[in-house]
């Protein structure tokens, strides 16, 4: 992974424009590998760090063009930087933001038009290059590190409340929000034109669920086995050294299983274990490794790895980000990486592509209510649970009524009745003044307004587009991105090739989830190419063992209670809560209170990496 940063109509130029362009990049994310790029064009600037030769400048007397990630042009199979920003430019002269049509892959693009006085921005279609902006000083300044933004233009770190509260609600704030107050972040599939002080934004891909897959099962097969190879090909194109993430699940395993095949040879695959009952996955990463013939790599974390690396976590991501897999994500990567691994690929996508996640097998059920008549519904079923006396004693009669009840629920909100803020309630766990500061309400409209807007006409399909948005681009894209970029490899994701997720938007439902069958397409598809067991285990993945060891470990215990007394000094979350945390409730349940207190913890931990 690489960065860009920059400005366009700032009253900087020459030596001291140089200047604040270079401290700028110096917070760009960047390992000591990565190349460095300026350029300054009167009151405009751009730099970059990039990868192994993933960023070029392209120049002519109306332009500069900025392509900067691994992307490809579409009926060429190149992948060099140089290529790509030479065919944009000429389409872009030609058919402006229609140019992005043809580019493909992870990237992040920036055009200083000056024959027109404006700056175009584009990020790809799954927001894998993070990139925010602001308008301020009469420009727009802009980079994938709001720390830059900030340093640009001298100012200190001021929060956003809201971001805070969608924090603690998806433990990670979802783009286009930004913790700095006054920035905003360009949302996937997106593009920004500033012109004469006006932001434009538009939205250039969006999935399109149609449904229209007829095709028998034969004949999908064959196309699906084609375009998973294919994917996995060009995503090691150009690769010396490449490696895989296997946790033993189904994407990991068939990425693993498809670059043996790639490359005619043994595939070089890394996975992480935990010494902690129910938790550990290693038996089935070795399953797959033996299946497909891998030169396997194996570390197990310890609590003490997850005591030193916490702070350094925290501090790497351009925002408070709360997923705890990101911790054996890095030491994955990093195993990688000492071995010689310049690019790992992940399996990242099946989920969201095919239906993997249980909640979808959970809502089906639930939306199996809603086919009995209205009128016996709310006539006879609802009626006879609510007057039946005793009924929430009585076990049988208790499930029913839940059932119901959670049934009910409108969708998207049924989903997230589950959330661990609103179990908790925001009440018991943020002080009041800054409750009035937020709307409560805001995490679910944007889930509504992603749900109802989906190019889709079926459940599963709209939670699918919910899925691209939250849990890929806006969560395990950004893990997986962030801890490779730590450890200094580059992370690919095969799944998410364009032509591959168009087929699978095309699926119709059932071929996704069958009742309750996850990915059942895709697992029948892959019968003959994955071990049964791995067909048949239950999901998991790199989950990380926090609570269990926490109530053990005693350096965990410190750096818990540190963060913790240092969050109750900000006025943001009651001392209340820390207290019962530290007591009665994280020992009746370690692994589920674990899960905030991971969440306060690295929220902490990330501004105090900031000096906030």
């Amino acid at each position: 992974m690489s960065g860009i940063c920059g400005w366009f109509g700032l009253p900087e130029e020459g030596d001291a424009a140089t200047e604040k362009l270079r401290s700028m990049a110096h917070l760009l994310p960047r390992s000591s590998r990565h190349e460095q790029q300026l350029i300054v064009e009167g009151r405009a600037a751009l730099a970059a760090t990039t990868l192994n030769h993933q960023c070029f400048i392209h120049r002519d007397e109306q332009r500069v063009i900025l392509v900067n990630g691994s992307a490809r042009w579409s009926g060429s199979t190149s992948t060099e930087a140089a290529d790509i920003a030479a065919r944009f430019a000429l389409s872009y002269a030609a058919d402006g933001a229609r140019a992005l049509d043809a580019i493909h892959g992870h990237f992040v693009i920036a055009v200083l038009d000056l024959s027109k006085d404006e700056i175009f921005l584009a990020t790809d279609r799954l927001g894998c290059y993070p990139l925010s902006y602001i308008v301020d000083h009469g420009g727009l300044v802009f980079s994938s590190s709001g720390d830059a933004i900030l340093r640009c233009l001298n100012k200190s770190a001021a929060l956003d409340p809201q971001a805070l509260y969608d924090y603690a609600y998806f433990h990670m704030i979802p783009t286009p929000r930004s913790i700095f107050a006054g920035q905003q972040r360009l949302l996937p599939g997106h593009y920004l034109r500033y012109s004469k002080g006006k932001v434009d934004l538009q939205c250039y891909w969006q999935p399109n669920y149609l449904d229209i897959r007829a095709d028998d099962y034969d004949t999908l097969k064959p196309k699906f086995m084609a375009l998973l190879e294919s994917s996995v090909r060009e995503a090691v194109d150009g690769c010396a050294n490449v490696g895989a993430f296997l946790s033993g699940g189904t994407d990991s395993s068939t990425v693993a299983g498809m670059l043996g095949r790639v490359i005619g040879g043994k595939a070089k695959t890394y996975s992480i274990g935990f010494d902690a009952q129910g938790y550990d996955e290693m038996e089935f990463a070795r399953i797959a490794s033996n299946a497909f013939g891998t030169e396997h790599h194996e570390y197990y974390v310890t609590p003490q790895d997850v005591a030193r690396s916490i702070p350094d976590v925290a501090a790497a991501y351009d925002q408070p980000y709360g997923n705890a897999s990101a911790i054996p994500t890095y030491y994955c990567a990093r195993m990688a990486r000492e071995d010689g691994i310049d690019v790992m690929l992940g399996g990242d996508g099946g989920d969201e592509l095919f239906g993997g996640n249980a909640r979808y097998a959970k809502q089906w059920v639930f939306s199996q209510y809603h086919r009995f008549p209205k009128l016996m519904r709310s006539g006879i079923i609802e009626p006879v649970l609510r007057g039946f006396p005793g009924a929430g004693r009585i076990g049988p009669l208790r499930k029913v009524r839940s059932y119901v009840e959670q049934a009910n629920i409108p969708m998207p909100d049924r989903i997230e009745s589950y959330n661990l803020l609103e179990r908790i309630g925001p009440g018991n766990v943020f002080v009041d003044d800054f409750l009035q500061q937020v709307d409560r309400l805001a995490p679910q409209a944007m889930l509504r307004d992603l749900y109802h807007s989906a190019h889709a006409n079926d459940m599963l399909n709209r939670m699918l587009a919910v899925d691209m948005k939250i849990t890929l681009s806006d969560n395990d894209l950004p893990k997986v991105f962030g801890m490779c970029q730590m450890a200094g490899v580059q992370a690919r994701f095969p799944l998410l090739d364009e032509d591959l997720t168009e087929f699978a938007s095309h699926l119709a439902p059932p071929l996704k989830l069958r009742r309750t069958q996850l990915r059942y397409f895709f697992k029948k598809a892959l019968g003959d190419f994955l071990p049964l067991e791995i067909i048949n285990k239950q999901k998991h993945g790199f989950g990380l063992p926090f609570g269990v060891w926490l109530s053990t470990d005693p350096g965990l215990q410190r750096l818990v209670a540190d963060s913790l007394d240092g969050l109750c000094q900000r006025n943001i979350v009651r001392p209340q809560l820390i207290d019962e945390l530290r007591s009665s409730r994280m020992s009746s349940h370690a692994a589920y209170y674990g899960t905030l207190i991971w969440v306060l913890m690295m929220l902490e931990q990330w501004l105090r990496s900031r000096g906030i």
